[in-house]
């Protein structure tokens, strides 16, 4: 018989073999990663990187194919190089766009995951609302206006201002 929090789940016999005893351990630190604060933070800060990171390179790429990069608006020295050398700055240039996106995409995700967790542990309820709190949303906008602040920061980097 198989009560709530008993590890045996598998009837007759107490003794469990060591590697099913070592996955049970393993299951129950993932839950408890999963459901812990600095958890969800990290792994949705790890999520949003990747996929700001894919999001990032694809926005990236597309920048080449519009008539905004044509010759006349590229740097001229650029053009005048060998393909190789202008595809490995466009490769450069595409990897720092890559990496600014999932940077950013990375802290959204891991400040709206730890808000919210924030929120959920202070309200001691786990519904719809804890996503869209008031502080939830302060700290989002005091976070949206510190990266636009930042964006608009002067700079020399081509890869970081996506139009050209």
């Amino acid at each position: 018989m198989a009560f709530p929090g008993m590890m045996n789940m598998g009837g007759g016999n107490a003794s469990q073999d060591p590697q099913q005893m070592q996955e049970q351990q393993m299951i129950r630190l993932m839950q408890n990663t999963m459901e812990s604060c600095p958890g969800k933070t990290v792994i949705a800060g790890g999520m949003g990187f990747a996929l700001g990171g894919v999001f990032g390179l694809f926005m990236s790429s597309m920048r080449y194919d519009t008539p905004m990069s044509t010759a006349s608006s590229m740097n001229p020295a650029l053009t005048s190089l060998p393909i190789r050398q202008q595809l490995a700055a466009g490769f450069k240039d595409m990897g720092k766009a890559s990496y600014s996106s999932a940077r950013n995409f990375g802290y959204i995700g891991a400040v709206f995951a730890g808000t919210e967790c924030a929120i959920e542990g202070f309200r001691a309820k786990n519904d719809l609302y804890n996503g869209a709190m008031a502080i939830g949303c302060a700290g989002f906008a005091a976070f949206s206006a510190a990266i636009d602040a930042y964006m608009r920061m002067p700079s020399d980097d081509v890869a970081a201002d996506p139009i050209i």
